[in-house]
């Protein structure tokens, strides 16, 4: 049952801040509302059934029961960019807000102003029981932030966080009116959406889950049979039962660990010659397996098909090299495609390289093919950005600046072109239209390519922002694209 047959009551506007403790592992804690709001009627609860990744979900399909674009990538394989048309002479129609959106951030003893929203930082865009379409995102002034898709208005008060808010948030996939997101502030947060003010009914502190690196959660969260599934940068996999519930007109959750797996071992920490290990990519998930990444270079293939017992075997482990931020990604053979930054500069890299098809079953060598992406100029190779997978190719977006098209059967570079430096933003599909940021070093753009050809793109138009680079992925919603950038301000494009 989708969310329309939960907000068909008007609520009155109030506050209300439910902090829910952490819990010990695969203990329960039972959270429920306190009651933020009058209600005029108590609107029915919805379904009891959970959307169900079945053996193969085709490229490019949304996830879920709700209309919109719900989480990084669109679903749990990471292959689904929103919903078409792409127009084809955009303009900023509104920008957000009426301030540069700017915090104050740490990173070891040095203090820096952060503005706007980054990496990765996918925006949700949904469809609201009342019908109104709906704009949810974090930013580097340390709130979730919520906006009307069409007149760029605020749709509910900000949610404020300890620190920056930097990956992308994960808006419930089965009706329930629960929002999950991570901050820098530690904690990976679950917020209640069933008032017109967002409040917070559980949270995990990765402080008291004390890992390899650091506690920050740049991972995006993925919900598949009522378990969401995380990766934090202290390193550990995490899948927790949600048991959400729906009585009195309140939406509640119980969280259980259901597992804790370290994403390092001794070998690979001998092998990068560090204890940089943190998980700061995205989990993909298909066919009861799902697959992260993190900062050693190791790509971790987990069996779910017992994850309510507490089993959650490692059934595929790989070494790529290289720091692994980008999110892997699936195709419908159940391929993984990895994409690898290069700064440690290890020999294994060189053979691995950067761009890479791993079939995750053989008891041989997985490297169906691999692309190098070298280091230009004395910086960083490889890249940041998830790739977009189309019919039989591959779209990717470089560190060093190029936009790739390469053929996902053989491997071959069958296109490339330049689009500045610091190419992190993942590119966007939909249809026969290519979406990519572009010249980060030069002012910030939207590039769109015609990709009838598909392995060989032709540029249909550039819009400049010219204020600020977009680290950000844009999501396309009913001919609009909505994205942040660094220079303070989020923003919407469509045909005037």
């Amino acid at each position: 049952m989708r969310w329309t047959w939960l907000w068909l009551m008007i609520f009155l506007l109030s506050a209300c801040d439910f902090l829910g403790d952490p819990y010990p592992d695969r203990s329960t804690t039972t959270v429920s509302a306190q009651a933020p709001t009058t209600m005029t009627a108590e609107p029915p609860p919805p379904a009891t059934t959970t959307t169900t990744l079945p053996p193969s979900v085709s490229v490019g399909r949304p996830w879920g029961t709700v209309n919109g674009v719900l989480q990084f990538r669109g679903n749990p394989q990471r292959n689904y960019y929103g919903m078409g048309p792409i127009p084809t002479s955009p303009d900023v129609i509104w920008r957000y807000p009426d301030k540069a959106m700017c915090s104050n951030s740490s990173v070891g003893e040095e203090t820096h102003q952060w503005c706007g929203t980054g990496w990765t930082g996918q925006p949700i865009v949904w469809v609201r029981p009342d019908g109104r379409t709906e704009i949810i995102f974090g930013a580097y002034d340390r709130a979730m932030h919520f906006v009307d898709a069409e007149t760029g208005l605020d749709t509910r008060p900000p949610f404020v966080t300890g620190d920056l808010i930097k990956g992308s948030a994960t808006l419930d996939p089965d009706g329930f009116p629960l929002l999950y997101f991570g901050s820098r502030d530690n904690k990976l947060r679950i917020l209640a959406l069933d008032t017109d003010v967002p409040y917070e009914i559980w949270n995990l502190d990765a402080a008291d889950h004390p890992g390899i690196w650091n506690n920050d959660w740049d991972s995006n969260p993925s919900i598949v049979d009522g378990v969401l599934y995380e990766g934090g940068e202290n390193g550990f996999f995490f899948a927790i039962e949600l048991n959400r519930t729906f009585e009195a007109g309140r939406v509640g959750v119980s969280p259980i660990i259901l597992a804790k797996v370290p994403g390092w071992n001794q070998e690979l920490l001998n092998a990068v010659g560090d204890s940089n290990a943190s998980i700061e990519s995205s989990i993909a998930i298909h066919d009861q397996r799902a697959y992260f990444t993190n900062s050693g270079g190791r790509v971790v293939g987990i069996d779910l098909s017992q994850i309510r017992e507490g089993e959650a075997p490692i059934v595929f482990d790989f070494w790529a090299g290289d720091d692994i931020d980008a999110t892997p990604i699936i195709d419908d053979a159940g391929f993984v495609y990895i994409s690898v930054e290069l700064e440690r500069f290890l020999p294994r890299a060189a053979t691995v390289g950067q761009i890479v098809k791993l079939d995750p079953f053989t008891d041989g060598d997985p490297i169906e093919w691999s692309v190098a992406v070298p280091a230009v100029g004395g910086g960083d190779g490889g890249l940041w950005s998830t790739p977009a997978l189309g019919d039989g190719v591959l779209y990717a977006s470089t560190h060093p600046g190029e936009l790739l098209a390469i053929n996902t059967d053989t491997g071959e570079v069958t296109w490339r072109e330049a689009i500045g430096w610091h190419a992190w933003s993942s590119p966007v599909l939909i249809g026969e239209t290519l979406l990519v940021a572009v010249n980060c070093d030069t002012g910030g753009a939207l590039r769109a390519y015609d990709v009838t050809n598909r392995y060989t793109p032709t540029q249909l138009w550039e819009q400049p922002l010219g204020s600020g680079c977009i680290e950000s992925t844009p999501t396309v919603f009913d001919g609009h694209i909505y994205v942040g950038s660094r220079d303070g301000f989020f923003y919407a494009w469509g045909s005037n």
